[in-house]
């Protein structure tokens, strides 16, 4: 039989160290779903072979996208974050900007599988190949590349190329890393928007069979690139930030209401279109602003 001191213990309010416990535990809690959640999403948009980084983390399930994409900003950051390096590397050497800018532009496509690459191809040649839906969603399931995915990679790669070298010999190796960096995670924030925000064109597709994000995974995606500003406010000034964040926003926005009106909403091509587009409108717009 419980004592009265038993009984008082079990009825005592939880003290503040007990509150203090409970709250690190819950703020562990979601520190270790976002680096789970960040994993699942390497895994998914690039051939980076990573282990189980936690416990909550498990290499063999699929991915959750209504909650894991909230992660694919850092994802993308983390992805890019071996280009960048070698784009610093090949700043010791006496390469050119434009031949150290092609191998860095060649070293992301290597990690990335050039995942997004194709589905930009894909919509190129789906959405410019046919005149009616039906057919549009059938070219872009095959896949051979045609005459308008072959001209969008073509151009889309050397534009890359380009804005590569010309960051390179304005900001410097270092600054220009950190704003290819930044572009990578806001390009991936603005494909989960688009994502969370158009209807599927597919509801078997890629883009459903993982889950659509919410809008509470949306809004942690564009609260982790905001960590990202503060480096390239510094690198570029806030009006360049401005314009590119603007640009890339724009871009991807356009792009959606394009997938809208050719398909009827997004798909796993149509996202990684979306990602190609903005990110390449993010460094623009850094270069446009004088």
């Amino acid at each position: 039989m419980p004592s009265e001191n038993d009984q008082h213990s079990e009825n005592a309010p939880e003290s503040a160290s007990d509150i203090s416990l409970d709250h690190q535990g819950t703020q562990n809690g979601l520190v270790n779903g976002l680096i789970a959640d960040t994993a699942a999403c390497i895994r998914f948009f690039s051939r980076i072979p990573l282990a189980s980084v936690s416990r909550h983390d498990d290499p063999a399930a699929l991915p959750d996208f209504t909650r894991t994409a909230r992660a694919a900003p850092l994802a993308g950051w983390i992805i890019a974050l071996p280009a960048a390096a070698l784009g610093m590397v090949l700043a010791l050497t006496a390469l050119p900007p434009l031949a150290a800018a092609t191998l860095v532009a060649a070293c992301l496509a290597v990690i990335t599988g050039a995942l997004h690459e194709d589905g930009l191809s894909d919509v190129a040649d789906g959405f410019f190949g046919a005149m009616n839906k039906t057919r549009r969603l059938e070219i872009m399931k095959d896949s051979r590349i045609g005459a308008f995915g072959a001209l969008a990679l073509i151009l889309s790669v050397a534009l890359r190329i380009a804005l590569l070298a010309a960051l390179w010999e304005r900001f410097g190796p270092a600054d220009a890393a950190v704003i290819f960096l930044c572009g990578e995670a806001l390009s991936r924030a603005l494909l989960v928007w688009q994502w969370q925000s158009q209807p599927l064109a597919r509801p078997d597709g890629l883009a459903a069979r993982f889950g659509k994000p919410g809008a509470a995974a949306r809004n942690t995606a564009f609260a982790l690139v905001l960590l990202t500003f503060l480096p390239v406010f510094a690198a570029a000034g806030l009006a360049n930030l401005i314009a590119g964040v603007v640009l890339a926003a724009a871009a991807a926005a356009g792009a959606g209401k394009i997938a809208l009106y050719k398909i009827g909403g997004t798909t796993g091509d149509v996202l990684g279109a979306i990602q190609q587009i903005s990110s390449l409108a993010f460094l623009a717009g850094i270069l446009v602003v004088p």
